[in-house]
């Protein structure tokens, strides 16, 4: 488990721009049982977090059309919802960073690490915000 200290400014990163930090499984199973579109991010200590994930998601909500809810988990730090979050993910393996959309409790698009990882935060907003534009 990473220290509070360290990991606040990333967590910062995601909630000033509205998304909401759910620290429990009862938390994530509560927002994804909600109705209409949500946005998972599975936030990370890991550089591709910091230099993709992060900002291509805090971009791809500056759109026409966007999720109902947005919602973040903290591999490392918040392992039940993480675990609740990953359950929900199937059949996608484990990976830390990760973006879902959930469309009424369905998992209906995913950007896993690999599609993450060395492609630079625009891409990632753009791909969301194709996802947004057919979804919501």
């Amino acid at each position: 488990m990473y220290p509070a200290e360290l990991v606040k400014p990333m967590r910062e990163d995601l909630t000033k721009v509205g998304f909401e930090e759910l620290h429990t499984a009862e938390a994530v199973d509560a927002a994804l049982a909600k109705e209409g579109t949500t946005l998972v991010v599975v936030n990370s200590v890991c550089g591709c977090a910091a230099a993709n994930a992060r900002p291509g998601a805090s971009m791809s909500i500056q759109n026409d059309k966007k999720p109902d809810h947005l919602v973040t988990v903290f591999a490392g730090v918040d392992k039940d919802a993480v675990d609740a979050a990953r359950g929900h993910m199937i059949p996608f393996p484990p990976s830390s960073p990760s973006i879902a959309l959930f469309k009424d409790g369905e998992l209906v698009h995913m950007l896993e690490r690999h599609h993450i990882e060395g492609r630079p935060a625009e891409m990632i907003a753009d791909n969301l915000k194709d996802a947004y534009n057919q979804v919501c």
